[in-house]
C-alpha cells in the first residue's frame, strides 16, 4: 500500500488503536506517522501508488510536497480522511524525515511528535539506529523531569501521567474547540497500565529523588525531594541533552533559578507556547495539505466527537 523501503520508524496512535473513555464511533479514525530517510522519494513513489491520498497540492510535483513538509512546522505532511472500506477505518498519515524527528525528540522545538511519543503507541516498523534509539530514551527522559518539576512535593501516580500526557496538549488551540475537554484524563484513565509499563524503567533512575511504590493502585501517594538540589539536577539534565551548551554559565544560571518559587509556571507557560505555536502552524499546513473539503469535514468530526463526549460525561 506504501513505499516501505522509505520507513525507518512507523507507530500508530490515538482512539483508533488504543481505547479512550468517552470515545465511540462506529469508523475509527487510525492515525498513523511514518518516519523516512528520504521524504523527496516517500512522495514521488506514493504520489504515483496512491494519488488519491494528495490534495491539489500534489499538481506541483513530490518536490514540492516533500518542501512543504521539511520547510514548514511542525515538519510534517499529513494525507488525511483516507477510507479502507475493507478495514471499516478511516486512515490518516503523518510523513516526516528521521532527521526533523531527532530534532523535536532532543529539543521539543515543536513539541509535536515529541508529544506523541510521550503516551503509549503501537510500534509498526521498529526504531534503528543509535541517534534514533537515544533521542526516543532522551524524550521520555526530558518528560518525567518536566512533569516532577511541575507537580508538587505530593502527588499520585496517576497526576503524573496526568501531567505527561498533557505536555503536549497544554496550549493547543484545538483544546479549545475541536477537542473534548476530558481528552487528557481519559487518554490515562483508559491506557495506565501502558503508561507504567512505558515509563517503569525510566523512573528506576529516579530512586534518589522521587518515592513510587512500585505496585499498588495508581491513586496511592507519591514523594518527591524539593530541595533547589532536586530541582537542579532537573533542570540539568534537560538542558544538557543537547551539546554545545555554554556550560559554566548556564551552570550559574540554573543555580540561581532552582531557588525560584515559581518554576512549575514558567515551565508550564514555556510549554505552552511551543504548543500553541506549532499546533496552530501545523493546523494551517493541514489546510494546505488536506484541502478544503477534507479539512472542513475533518474539523466537524472533531467538533461532534467533542460534543458527544460532553454529552456522555453528562449523563453519568
Amino acid at each position: 500500500m506504501f513505499p516501505e523501503q522509505y520507513f525507518r520508524f512507523c507507530f500508530a496512535y490515538g482512539s483508533g488503536v488504543f481505547k479512550q473513555f468517552g470515545v465511540v464511533t462506529s469508523k475509527p479514525m487510525l492515525d498513523m506517522i511514518f518516519a523516512v530517510d528520504d521524504s523527496v522519494g516517500f512522495h514521488g513513489q506514493n504520489m504515483h501508488m496512491n494519488p488519491h491520498h494528495y490534495s491539489g497540492i500534489s499538481r506541483f510535483g513530490h518536490r514540492f510536497v516533500a518542501a512543504v513538509q521539511e520547510k514548514v512546522p511542525a515538519r510534517i505532511y499529513f494525507n488525511t480522511m483516507i477510507p479502507i472500506p475493507q478495514e471499516n477505518i478511516v486512515l490518516k498519515y503523518g510523513v516526516t524525515t528521521i532527521a526533523d524527528l531527532i530534532n523535536d525528540l532532543l529539543d521539543w522545538n515543536y513539541l509535536y511528535l515529541a508529544g506523541r511519543l510521550h503516551k503509549p503507541v503501537e510500534t509498526l516498523v521498529m526504531p534503528t539506529g543509535k541517534p534514533l534509539l537515544s533521542a526516543l530514551k532522551s524524550n521520555l527522559l526530558s518528560a518525567l523531569h518536566a512533569a516532577f518539576l511541575i507537580l508538587p512535593e505530593f502527588f499520585t501516580e496517576r497526576q503524573l501521567y496526568v501531567t505527561i500526557a498533557n505536555l503536549s496538549y497544554n496550549g493547543d488551540f484545538r483544546m479549545v474547540f475541536g477537542e473534548d475537554k476530558n481528552k487528557v484524563r481519559n487518554i490515562v484513565d483508559a491506557q495506565v497500565e501502558a503508561f507504567r509499563a512505558m515509563y517503569a524503567p525510566y523512573l528506576l533512575g529516579f530512586d534518589n529523588y522521587i518515592e513510587i511504590p512500585s505496585d499498588g493502585p495508581v491513586d496511592q501517594t507519591c514523594m518527591q525531594d524539593m530541595s533547589s538540589s532536586t530541582r537542579l539536577f532537573h533542570l540539568f539534565q534537560n538542558w544538557f541533552k543537547v551539546a554545545g551548551r555554554r556550560e559554566h554559565d548556564t551552570e550559574e544560571i540554573m543555580k540561581s533559578v532552582s531557588h525560584y518559587p515559581y518554576i512549575p509556571e514558567l515551565l508550564t507557560r514555556s510549554l505552552r507556547t511551543i504548543v500553541f505555536d506549532s499546533s496552530v502552524k501545523q493546523s494551517l499546513k493541514g489546510i494546505l495539505t488536506a484541502g478544503i473539503v477534507k479539512s472542513v469535514r475533518y474539523s466537524n468530526e472533531k467538533i461532534t466527537k467533542m460534543i458527544n463526549a460532553a454529552r456522555a460525561e453528562n449523563e453519568t
